[in-house]
């Protein structure tokens, strides 16, 4: 079958889209279970915030927190379904996918409470570092359970009744009109406000649908979960019963290789998704644009700067989606290097505990909408950089010194910002650089004459090349090939992509636009700064097990040399970023890979783009000068991505009828159905409804494309190759070749 392995288990390696469909929800055979550790952390944590205002309560009630009414009490959720049982190559963990669909267990609410359904992604990290990927639908039906209505309201007796006598003493001591004016104690609001009467009230109660997939195609996930909680809600029934979609996703739409786009159907329409090539940036779906506009510019490089040097890092939000975007973003835009420590974006209720660690951390902390920073206990605060996301607001460690080339780096980013209609200044707290970029007027931003931008006139590639002395040897090479430069520019305007038609809607093409586009200027500097790191790489002198076992002792990297080799004002951070764990991880990588295929897959890209800036020489000829190289890289890294949303690689066989029987697959609007498990537990043996296979086909498409490029060039440039196509690499060996007298030449 085009989605590879077959059966449940089928397989030795992900080769499918989705390895799991998951159902999270109440259990109504086991009815309402408290979620002690939940319950018990959020007991602490109001009782903290209280701050001594509650003390008349008797300490007869310490251990449960009667300002909780039930409705906004931590019950248990718990993995209703999954399909299939279990694949080989992604063992199913029961707990933290529960824990992370639903990381405060089930909600109920009222039909007077606000009920849209919420989508988060989650990350699930194995014990040996690989990960997992999540994306959840939290919705709320109806409860329909008797028992269930009768616990909650006998709950809510209960909760009246101690409620009551507990804040009797209160009352009589407080004016009346206080308490009518609505200004009496929190607890006080919540009954008024959050109350329950089995007479008159509906409750409801949060359920998860949920995919569970070996890489990190957040869009398209969250298209099938949204077209698919579409149909339960319609008055009119899908097309097909929702087994069929939920197999198709499962079994029948392949994971597409790096280098290729692909295209699958939902239960309304099509789902389109891309991947990378191996000489790309890594995938990455989460739309950076929402992170700077929730913490503007300024606030999202503090926030990188305390993460490229290991600091403990807490976001706090209300929305899940939102911590998991901003960490994944942060992390992100580190490439090459990458978070060596305990990350968990959203953080279950259950761990709070985690806090307390004295380690590096980035964590995500959900709010509850009620308490603000001042009502948060929280351990080692000189270190730690806490990102109020909702209130766009960031506090900042101590002594924390300022990334290279800061004021230029945020100018080139906020001029990408700009084009894309998005304001950089964001909500400016925390270091005297945010009035500095307040002070840059707009015309500033865009006309960039620093740095050899003018606004409206993108740099152009020939143009720059032209005006960089070190290339003028290629220039000669390439007239004696017979080819002009100007014609080779002339030739790349054609694929441009203005008019190219892409398989996505035109918010979506912005979001993959303005993705690369920033990461590219975020790659770019790290490229800029470490172009020269292999030689001060330490190769080790004993075979590579000895050293691999002794690496902790051995010192991998001549700091002091590289450090004496940089401008003066990049010491502060420098010095501090190459003791941290993620650099020596990363110089760890490059001794133990010394073949291209050997090679970690982000090394092998970063080290092609050190290779880049070595050959041509773009750059200024040693590191010790501070100028500030701009990012060429980001129109070609834009088309790449615009061609494979052209032209779609792989079109999935679409959702079709399964051998159910008559009367299944039937729904009752509202309701997320009981699905039939016997058609959705193992897949096909082999895939009758695919006329070609993914991979062949692909493969024959690289075919075509290669023939169609050959048949581009004429004949002379086919017999010594089209200077556009070659590596500068071989540009270069040309060049020596003809530097060479005749006699050497002349076999």
């Amino acid at each position: 079958m085009s989605g590879g392995g077959g059966g449940g288990g089928g397989g030795s390696a992900p080769s499918r889209f989705a390895d799991y469909f998951v159902i999270c929800g109440l259990d109504t055979e086991t009815g309402l279970e408290p979620d002690e550790l939940s319950a018990l952390c959020q007991y602490i944590q109001a009782s903290k915030a209280r701050d001594g205002a509650s003390s008349f309560i008797s300490s007869t009630t310490e251990g449960e927190n009667f300002e909780q009414t039930p409705l906004r009490r931590t019950f248990k959720s718990k993995v209703l379904a999954r399909y299939p049982e279990n694949v080989d190559w992604n063992p199913f963990d029961q707990d933290a996918v529960g824990m992370l669909c639903m990381p405060k267990g089930l909600a109920f609410k009222t039909q007077a409470d606000p009920r849209e359904p919420q989508f988060h992604a989650f990350i699930i990290t194995r014990e040996d570092g690989s990960r997992t990927f999540g994306f959840s639908l939290t919705f709320y039906e109806e409860v329909t359970s008797k028992q269930i209505c009768s616990a909650m309201q006998t709950l809510y007796h209960m909760h009246n009744a101690e409620y009551d006598v507990l804040h009797a003493p209160l009352a009589y001591g407080r004016d009346h009109s206080d308490m009518e004016d609505g200004e009496g104690t929190p607890g006080t609001k919540l009954q008024r406000f959050n109350s329950y009467d089995i007479s008159r009230d509906t409750l409801y109660v949060s359920k998860c649908i949920c995919l569970i997939t070996p890489m990190s195609f957040m869009k398209a996930c969250r298209s099938v979960l949204e077209q698919l909680h579409q149909a339960v809600t319609s008055p009119q029934p899908p097309p097909l019963p929702l087994e069929s979609y939920i197999y198709n996703v499962l079994y029948e739409v392949p994971l597409p290789p790096p280098g290729r786009s692909l295209k699958f159907s939902g239960v309304y329409g099509p789902i389109v998704c891309q991947r990378p090539s191996t000489n790309e940036l890594p995938l990455f779906d989460f739309p950076v644009k929402e992170v700077f506009e929730l913490l503007g510019v300024e606030n999202v490089f503090q926030l990188f700067t305390c993460a490229l040097l290991e600091f403990q890092i807490l976001l706090y939000s209300q929305h899940y989606q939102r911590l998991m975007t901003v960490a994944e973003t942060i992390t992100a835009l580190m490439f090459p290097f990458q978070w060596q420590h305990v990350y968990v974006p959203i953080l279950p209720a259950s761990l709070l505990h985690f806090l307390d660690a004295p380690v590096p951390y980035l964590m995500g902390l959900h709010s509850n909408g009620l308490d603000d920073r001042s009502k948060l206990e929280l351990p080692q605060e000189a270190n730690l950089c806490f990102v109020d996301i909702d209130n766009h607001f960031i506090e900042l460690p101590e002594d924390l010194p300022q990334f290279p080339n800061k004021l230029e780096f945020v100018q080139e980013v906020s001029e990408i910002l700009m084009a894309f209609g998005i304001p950089p200044e964001g909500n400016l707290h925390c270091s005297e650089s945010a009035s500095k970029l307040k002070r840059l007027r707009a015309s500033e931003l865009v006309s960039d004459k620093r740095n050899g931008n003018i606004a409206g006139s993108p740099l152009h590639s020939y143009e720059f090349l032209k005006e960089n002395e070190t290339i003028a040897r290629l220039q000669a090479l390439v007239k004696r090939t017979g080819v002009s430069l100007e014609k080779l520019e002339v030739r790349e305007d054609p694929s441009s992509n203005k008019d190219l038609k892409v398989q996505c809607d035109e918010e979506e093409l912005r979001i993959y636009q303005l993705n690369i586009q920033i990461r590219e200027v975020f790659a770019n500097r790290f490229t800029q700064m470490f172009a020269d790191y292999e030689v001060f790489v330490i190769q080790p002198s004993q075979d590579k097990e000895s050293w691999f076992t002794n690496r902790e002792q051995m010192q991998n990297f001549d700091k002091a040399s590289f450090l004496s080799d940089q401008p003066e004002p990049y010491l502060p951070f420098l010095s501090r970023f190459l003791e941290t764990q993620m650099f020596a991880s990363f110089i760890d990588n490059k001794i133990m890979c010394h073949d291209d295929d050997d090679k970690d897959p982000v090394l092998r890209v970063f080290d092609s783009r050190v290779d880049k800036i070595r050959l041509l020489n773009v750059r200024t000829p040693t590191l010790r000068t501070s100028m500030y190289q701009k990012c060429t890289t980001v129109d070609e890294a834009k088309k790449a991505i615009e061609l494979r949303l052209a032209k779609i690689d792989h079109t999935a066989v679409h959702p079709h009828l399964l051998d159910m029987k008559i009367g299944q697959g039937k729904y009752e609007p509202g309701f997320f159905p009981k699905l039939q498990s016997d058609v959705l537990s193992t897949g096909p043996a082999s895939n009758k409804w695919t006329k070609r296979n993914a991979p062949a086909q692909w493969r024959r498409k690289d075919r075509q494309k290669q023939h169609t490029e050959h048949l581009r060039l004429d004949n002379d440039q086919r017999e010594v190759g089209d200077p556009a196509l070659l590596s500068c690499r071989e540009l270069v060996k040309m060049e020596l070749h003809l530097q060479k007298p005749i006699s050497e030449t002349s076999v």
